[in-house]
């Protein structure tokens, strides 16, 4: 079942208004249940297909049981054998291919469910004191809203924002966020991406340096109102069930630097990585390191294995590996200049170079061009990457960089420009008759795209991962 379609769509709102039928927290639960597994049955409507998926849910469980007795091997076994049956379901290249099961298996939702499964196990080998039952244990980790492609909320988060109360206000806010999900993805995303086609289709005939940049620059502008657009649209359906989603995303090209784009960027995973990766790391090495002179590199250390495992986690080719390489070495990078910058102008003298307009309009197109830079490893493959290379030309694609930087430092500073103009626009968009007409409107041209036009529903670009 894609995710946004009518059938999604019809699917979610007859699952709420069944849902909200007053007959107490069993009823809901159950019907949670149901829902779930429905909606997880819907990509293959067969079992075979679906018990690898289920074979991994049990032993994360089993895994969470055995942390939980705290004897010294149990959490630390638990958590090597979850991370290497994730591995080996996934299917990454560097496991033999005799080992690995026949393909045809489901794997959708698989990376979702890990960020869940592990991070019981891990804080059930710490000591956390609640149980957590069969039913709860499920319904968290298929939490169909989230399956595809989260956002990866924590346990105890989902608990303390489920059966929330649903009145009117709530609903309109829920409506609001699904129409804006929907027209991002189904209207902003497919059009981004078809005109990021046609110019990657155009480059053999014509290796223009502005066709390259637009290759490069469009796709980050797709990804982003795909993945957000899901998120808007799922954190509304998620309400409509008494749920509260946690935001993934916040406007994360208005970031100054690499560090701060990961903290507006895909919120959840990078809040998950910083408890579980980067935060055990940084206290181990702190621990060797003591001295004034090398305190401030474990911290960098930490960050390039913690944006390396982003990188790395999002697929199984040599591809991401790389990209995880351009993501740790980008943050690791920002925080070596960070310190060195802190060094050499003080902390009161860095912090005022960083408030000068200029310095942070440039900083802001340096760290868009950046992430639109490692992102070819995420949609290309190392031919068609060698293919653009070689039709821009070494001098074509440093001016293409160039010209990157300085258009989405003029563009990105608009907002900053604007002053409070823009603040007064947030005021008037946080109305609710402003969004009911915006709202209206983008109905409106999803019924034209969809019934005229007859666009289809893209596929989610995380679906894959």
């Amino acid at each position: 079942m894609n995710v946004p379609s009518w059938q999604f769509l019809v699917f979610a709102l007859v699952g709420a208004a069944v849902f909200n039928i007053p007959f107490g927290q069993r009823w809901r639960d159950a019907v949670w249940l149901v829902l779930n597994l429905a909606f997880v049955w819907s990509f293959s409507y067969a079992v075979g297909p679906l018990l690898p998926l289920a074979g991994f849910l049990v032993l994360g469980y089993l895994g969470l049981e055995a942390a939980r007795t705290r004897r010294a091997w149990t959490a630390p076994v638990s958590i090597i054998l979850v991370l290497a049956v994730f591995i080996w379901l996934k299917r990454y290249t560097f496991i033999p291919h005799a080992l690995l099961l026949p393909p045809g298996y489901m794997a959708v939702g698989l990376s979702y469910i890990f960020f869940r499964v592990m991070h019981l196990v891990i804080d059930a080998g710490q000591g956390a004191e609640e149980r957590i039952s069969v039913l709860k244990y499920v319904n968290f980790t298929l939490n169909f809203p989230a399956f595809i492609s989260g956002p990866i909320q924590r346990f105890e988060d989902y608990q303390a924002n489920s059966a929330l109360p649903l009145d009117l206000p709530d609903i309109g806010v829920a409506a609001w966020r699904m129409v804006l999900g929907a027209f991002k993805v189904l209207i902003l995303s497919a059009a981004l991406h078809a005109w990021q086609l046609d110019l990657l289709a155009a480059l053999p005939e014509r290796s223009d340096v502005l066709i390259g940049a637009g290759v490069v620059v469009l796709y980050p502008l797709f990804l982003y109102a795909n993945f957000s657009g899901y998120v808007d649209f799922v954190i509304g359906i998620a309400r409509l069930y008494r749920l509260r989603l946690p935001e993934n995303f916040d406007q994360p090209f208005a970031a100054t630097n690499f560090i701060d784009f990961w903290s507006r960027w895909h919120i959840t995973l990078s809040q998950w990585l910083r408890s579980y990766v980067f935060n055990p790391l940084l206290m181990t090495w702190m621990r060797r390191y003591r001295s004034a002179r090398t305190k401030q590199y474990p911290a960098v250390a930490a960050f390039f294995v913690t944006f390396f495992l982003v990188g790395a986690w999002h697929g199984q080719t040599s591809e991401f590996l790389f990209f995880g390489l351009l993501q740790g070495g980008g943050v690791a990078g920002n925080r070596l200049y960070q310190v060195a910058m802190t060094r050499r102008l003080t902390p009161s003298g860095y912090g005022r170079l960083c408030a000068n307009p200029v310095y942070r309009a440039v900083a802001r197109g340096l760290t868009f061009t950046w992430f639109a830079f490692t992102l070819l490893w995420f949609w290309a493959d190392w031919q068609q990457i060698g293919a653009l290379a070689e039709r821009l030309g070494l001098a074509g694609s440093v001016a293409a960089v160039v010209g990157t930087v300085g258009a989405a430092s003029i563009v990105l500073a608009l907002p900053d420009a604007l002053g409070g103009l823009s603040g007064r626009i947030g005021l008037v968009l946080r109305s609710r008759y402003t969004r009911t007409a915006f709202a209206s409107a983008m109905i409106l041209a999803l019924t034209v795209a969809g019934l005229v036009l007859r666009l289809s529903s893209p596929e989610i670009v995380y679906k894959q991962f």
